[in-house]
């Protein structure tokens, strides 16, 4: 009741609620995309490639989503690229940006003239600091993943689970495969407001895969996920905010959690079945 009550009078609680609707619509979307062709990993490489992006806009007095943004676009970019062109397995070149991307946004930070507390937001999460222009930009990402989801759902589709048969339909593999690339790496910037880049691959894969168990329909499972990942994100807001606790690791444990008796659900009732 305190939480209700504070939504109707504080601002700052009004646009978390709206930042964790807006994560959850394309959290479920990538996030089914990445359950289905098994790239969970990848997130966490592209994530953490974007503290580099963080570091340099802090060093230089700029917004640190557009820095993430475009070092974890980039970033995507390069590790499909390098994958296509030269087969290089995308473990070795996940760990390589990965450590490659921390290590670049901790020496711009270093050299950031005086210490911004605010980092640590965006390593592991605070909701409750989005702002009105953090809002507005998650609205924008927001529209372009849906939007390039459902344009060329029919090309994804292919793409995810029959490459072969995607090729034979003359649909370009290497094309699609990079672009959702790109739209996993903007799902994570907005869902970097919501648990930070340390926890940012357990929200955009757990929901997902907690609805993988109860459906094989993939628009199913897009909604489905979205569901969860709102319910989720909002129950972990709650359960935070009268004890003051972190909410990034909030959300992050009852997702796991909520993951593991997920699993344990579904595989009792496959054995009724």
């Amino acid at each position: 009741m305190e939480f209700i009550n504070s939504l109707f009078e504080y601002s700052f609680l009004q646009y978390a609620v709206i930042a964790c609707f807006l994560a959850s619509i394309s959290c479920g979307i990538i996030g089914s995309f990445v359950v289905v062709k098994r790239i969970s990993f990848l997130t966490g490489g592209i994530a953490h490639s974007a503290v580099a992006g963080m570091g340099a806009a802090y060093f230089f007095a700029a917004s640190p989503l557009i820095g993430a943004m475009i070092s974890a676009v980039l970033a995507a970019l390069l590790i499909g690229w390098i994958h296509l062109q030269h087969h290089e397995h995308e473990d070795v070149l996940i760990a390589a940006f990965w450590s490659c991307g921390m290590a670049i946004g901790i020496l711009f930070l270093s050299k950031t003239p005086g210490y911004n507390v605010d980092i640590m937001s965006y390593l592991f999460g605070n909701i409750l600091l989005v702002t009105q222009q953090d809002v507005l930009l998650m609205l924008v990402l927001d529209i372009m993943v849906v939007g390039i989801s459902f344009i060329y759902y029919k090309q994804f589709l292919a793409s995810v689970f029959d490459e072969e048969f995607a090729r034979l339909r003359g649909i370009n593999i290497k094309f699609f495969y990079l672009l959702l690339l790109c739209m996993i790496s903007l799902t994570i910037v907005l869902m970097i407001q919501l648990v930070g880049v340390i926890m940012v691959i357990a929200l955009l894969t757990l929901p997902a895969a907690i609805a993988n168990q109860y459906t094989h329909s993939l628009h199913k499972m897009f909604m489905m996920a979205a569901v969860i990942c709102l319910f989720l994100s909002l129950a972990g807001l709650v359960l935070a905010y009268e004890p003051d606790l972190p909410s990034g690791s909030v959300i992050v444990l009852l997702t796991c959690i909520s993951y593991f008796m997920s699993l344990i659900v579904s595989k009792r009732l496959k054995r009724l079945r």
